[in-house]
């Protein structure tokens, strides 16, 4: 069997592209992964097909070789985008492995551990502040909104959700993330300040009424503060009982300093690449919870973390907040492991995500069920993604 070539696709997902990698083979087998280049990594798709340039007329299946040379061939720039382009490349090949024998790609690495997975709605009720149109619901205008939206998330059965930080002290509704500068205005000392605070309280106080304590909150704090900055919030946020505080941060002894001084369960890690840079964080126990990003580090790298995680006894949950092909991903990651925690889903989006899979992820009960079709469980369905064009 040969690598035939690669093809990039990309379909509209309102506020931002869900893109493909496409493998062909002389034998016809094809093999999907799930990328993004919407967030901080515009000119990946570039990337991916230089790299891709290298393996044409290769065999697909030594997965673990061809991963090994193309981080080789990147050594001298690691991480970033070269790091996704590898991992599209890793996830897509594994696809076109597990294919070839007939198999899921779990059962490449063992076999499932679980067949069922504890979910929490991620981004929950972020999107609703400004695309609210795209996904066709109420738009979020204020706290009596959030508290309907914690009694929705309850009556559709899950039992977590994570939510961002969003405001409605200014003359609109907004989404307060000057880590990523989303908004004008947004400085980059990153101070917290008293309002801050008391919006967030606000906030998760309005989801614990609606869902009347009986659904876990996590908070995502993401790139929002400095160090000082986050200590002092989580320990604003302490007498809340939440799940998690979830913290980007890229200093390992920072990290690990915040987490001694409060009681809530910090998780972190999402925006890291490979076992090197997940290391110094484990050796300071920085987190009690390691977020692993399988469309940034590949499904084989990705185990490797967790494997790591393992020995250090800390628990993995997937980074993602993509569309269903990297659920699917991330859903084989949580099967293999014995380390699983809770795994990250996005439950709004546009009407048309359902389309782009053939068989898109079933969920019961706040459970995603594990697929069982060989690859990932699904093809991408081209014919959607051509008529929901970019733009």
């Amino acid at each position: 069997m040969k690598i035939r070539g690669f093809e990039n696709l990309h379909v509209d997902a309102s506020w931002r592209n869900i893109s493909f990698l496409k493998i062909t083979t002389d034998e016809g087998l094809v093999g999907w992964s799930e990328y993004n280049e919407s967030y901080g990594s515009r000119g990946l798709s570039a990337v991916i097909a230089a790299l891709g340039e290298t393996l044409v007329g290769a065999d697909p299946r030594p997965v673990e070789r061809i991963s090994a040379m193309l981080y080789a061939q990147t050594r001298q720039a690691p991480g970033g985008m070269n790091a996704q382009a590898i991992a599209a490349i890793e996830n897509a090949l594994l696809d076109i492995k597990a294919k070839a024998l007939g198999v899921p790609v779990y059962e490449l690495f063992g076999g499932p551990v679980r067949d069922r997975f504890r979910l929490y709605w991620s981004h929950c009720g972020t999107y609703l502040v400004n695309h609210a149109d795209a996904i066709g619901e109420q738009p979020l205008r204020s706290l009596d909104d959030v508290e309907a939206l914690g009694a929705r998330v309850r009556e559709r059965g899950f039992t977590a959700l994570k939510c961002n930080m969003y405001r409605f002290d200014g003359s609109e509704p907004y989404v307060y993330m000057p880590g990523f500068a989303r908004s004008a205005g947004d400085r980059p000392e990153l101070n917290l300040s008293r309002e801050t605070v008391r919006a967030l309280r606000n906030q998760i106080s309005a989801f614990q009424e609606g869902s009347g304590g009986r659904v876990d909150i996590l908070v995502d704090l993401n790139f929002n503060f400095r160090t000082d900055g986050y200590m002092a919030l989580a320990r604003a946020l302490d007498d809340l009982g939440l799940y998690w505080i979830e913290i980007d941060n890229y200093d390992p002894e920072g990290l690990a300093m915040i987490r001694r001084s409060v009681e809530t369960p910090i998780a972190s890690c999402e925006s890291l690449y490979g076992r090197r840079q997940f290391r110094p964080f484990l050796e300071r126990y920085s987190m009690d919870a390691a977020i692993i990003d399988v469309p940034w580090n590949g499904f084989s790298e990705s185990l490797k973390i967790a494997a790591m995680c393992d020995a250090w006894e800390v628990n993995i949950a997937p980074h993602n907040f993509y569309g269903h092909l990297s659920t699917l991903m991330s859903a084989h990651l949580c099967a293999t492991v014995p380390n699983f925690r809770i795994m990250e889903i996005d439950i709004d989006d546009v009407p048309w995500k359902d389309d782009l899979v053939t068989v898109p992820p079933r969920i019961e009960n706040g459970e995603l069920i594990l697929p069982t079709g060989p690859g990932w469980g699904a093809e991408v369905n081209e014919d959607a993604v051509r008529a929901h064009p970019p733009k």
